[in-house]
């Protein structure tokens, strides 16, 4: 027996429909969403509306005002610093950890990149950072530490807004982060693991000093 696919709620379709709002940046840091312009968006009540703005107020990415509406939440200055923190902290150690790098994941990697380069065509910002995100993700997994997987995975949300933002305030930006993944790809191939953390942390620090300035 096969089983039946996942119901859809209206709440479920409200949570998408504000969510990819927010991170591919349709409502920008500080707009006000109010209940009854969403439930006309999506195509339903007020009610489920009032649940989906709950569950994203939960995630950080809106903050709810009674009898108002939704504030959307701008990126602030300690929130990129933490992310950028607990990412090289993660990022440096398991890129480490992933020499010698076994081939099905150098496979998974180069295909990564050849996805960015698709969206990149497109102009896809948003599915770009998606598997930029992913790129990042594959080797964090690698190292086998589900505790750090999990911690990694809780920054989704924030990398792929904060990128959306850098990349439509740096355009020429995806070539160089194309690049900058290759030198990684690159490292783990050869077999250099201090190599590969040095191109993660410089990776890592040109989008710290790149996204500050696009949140200014």
């Amino acid at each position: 027996m096969t089983s039946a696919p996942p119901v859809v709620t209206a709440a479920d379709r409200v949570y998408q429909h504000v969510k990819q709002g927010v991170l591919g940046r349709r409502y920008e840091g500080g707009v006000l969403l109010t209940e009854g312009e969403v439930a006309e968006a999506v195509g339903v009540s007020r009610t489920p509306v009032r649940e989906a703005l709950l569950r994203l107020e939960t995630e950080g990415l809106l903050k709810l005002y009674p009898k108002k509406g939704a504030l959307v939440l701008p990126v602030s200055a300690q929130e990129i610093a933490d992310v950028i923190e607990t990412r090289l902290l993660v990022e440096e150690f398991t890129v480490r950890k992933a020499v010698p790098a076994p081939p099905g994941l150098l496979e998974r990697l180069a295909g990564l990149i050849a996805e960015q380069r698709r969206h990149a065509a497109d102009g896809d910002l948003v599915a770009l950072m998606a598997a930029d995100r992913a790129f990042h993700a594959e080797i964090v997994r690698n190292a086998g530490n589900r505790i750090l997987d999990r911690l990694y995975d809780q920054l989704r949300d924030r990398q792929l807004r904060m990128g959306v933002a850098l990349l439509h305030a740096h355009p020429d930006r995806v070539e160089r982060t194309l690049a900058e993944h290759t030198e990684i790809l690159d490292a783990l191939r050869a077999g250099e693991p201090e190599t590969a953390a040095a191109a993660v942390r410089a990776h890592v620090g040109r989008v710290e000093a790149l996204v500050r300035g696009a949140g200014r």
